[in-house]
């Protein structure tokens, strides 16, 4: 069985203060690739670092709408010049967010514009944030144009909500929350069983939305083999099948040669 986690914050502390650790964890427990995913100018400079350091991870680079706010000005322009480093897999993390009150929404909405242009111009995937803004993301995307290659990340929505994602071309992710057994959930667990495989992604988003029955502790790439092994039970599926269709996913959308 192997696996791709599509997700995960290997820059942040928790994780790189032991990163060799970590990413032995993971190829342990089946984890093959990992994509290191960029909030800011400045961390998506260490993912790209990071990937060219193992030869099983890349990167996304990008500015997470929570912190363009407070982007300085060239911090969009060292994003797209980071883009070019071949190990640089997908655009992102970009999107909206209306959950958190960090940043203008107007502003969220043309850095959004700014990622989905420069993927288009590169020929990348996006990896899209969405947080309490769905019909904003669907929105943006049908006004955007064509339907753009991307993943939906961490999705948390609905059936009908997934559905959206999916006619405009682009794939859903689930993380550790999926596992959480509050009635919270339900609703997610619900869309995860609708999803076609052909459209499914797994992730940890690391080092946040650790799984259960780690709900709470530092989350890492390993661990991802705990949401795959929900979800197959959960769809009604072999755990091999899942991670052979998530991780074919994985390595068409990304290239993750």
């Amino acid at each position: 069985m192997t696996l791709v986690d599509t997700h995960a914050h290997l820059q942040d502390r928790r994780l790189a203060d032991d990163l060799d650790a970590v990413l032995t964890r993971a190829r342990g427990a089946g984890v093959t690739r990992v994509l290191a995913i960029g909030t800011t100018a400045a961390d998506s400079a260490e993912v790209v670092a990071i990937a060219n350091l193992y030869e099983h991870v890349f990167a996304a680079v990008g500015i997470q709408p929570n912190h363009v706010a407070e982007a300085a000005e060239g911090d969009f322009a060292c994003v797209a010049a980071l883009a070019d480093d071949p190990r640089v897999k997908a655009i992102g993390e970009t999107g909206l967010d209306r959950y958190w009150d960090r940043a203008p929404f107007d502003l969220q909405r043309d850095y959004f514009g700014r990622h989905l242009t420069l993927a288009r111009t590169l020929n990348l995937p996006v990896v899209i944030h969405c947080r309490e803004c769905e019909r904003d993301i669907v929105d943006q995307l049908e006004s955007f144009g064509p339907p753009i290659a991307g993943v939906l990340h961490s999705f948390t929505g609905t059936v009908d909500q997934a559905a959206k994602f999916l006619q405009l071309g682009l794939h859903i992710s689930i993380a550790g929350m999926v596992t959480f057994p509050s009635k919270n959930s339900d609703a997610l667990r619900e869309a995860a069983r609708s999803i076609p495989a052909d459209r499914l992604l797994v992730e940890t988003d690391s080092p946040y939305l650790s799984p259960q029955p780690f709900r709470g502790k530092t989350n890492e790439p390993a661990r991802v083999a705990l949401t795959a092994a929900y979800l197959a039970e959960l769809r009604g599926e072999p755990l091999g099948r899942l991670a052979e269709a998530t991780t074919a996913n994985a390595l068409r959308l990304f290239d993750l040669t």
